[in-house]
């Protein structure tokens, strides 16, 4: 048998996002399988909301595949 992913928090969610997108401010909330994701960043600026989806896909890295299954994201500029 494979090894369980360990549960992931709100939290860690929103660290790994602030990490990845330097100067980003995240809400996140959730109940360890559904989370909804509030993102402010300036590095959303000129890019299709695709694109900005694509940068907090890029902050949570395999943690996407792994550890979160549900994550709806809205993104906003400062």
């Amino acid at each position: 048998m494979g090894s369980v992913p360990e549960m992931i928090t709100p939290q860690q969610i929103k660290d790994l996002i602030e990490a990845g997108l330097p100067g980003a401010q995240a809400r996140v909330s959730g109940d360890g399988h559904h989370f909804e994701a509030v993102v402010i960043s300036q590095a959303f600026e000129g890019k299709s909301r695709v694109q900005q989806h694509q940068l907090v896909y890029g902050a949570l890295g395999d943690r996407m595949r792994e550890q979160i299954h549900a994550l709806s994201i809205k993104t906003k500029l400062p």
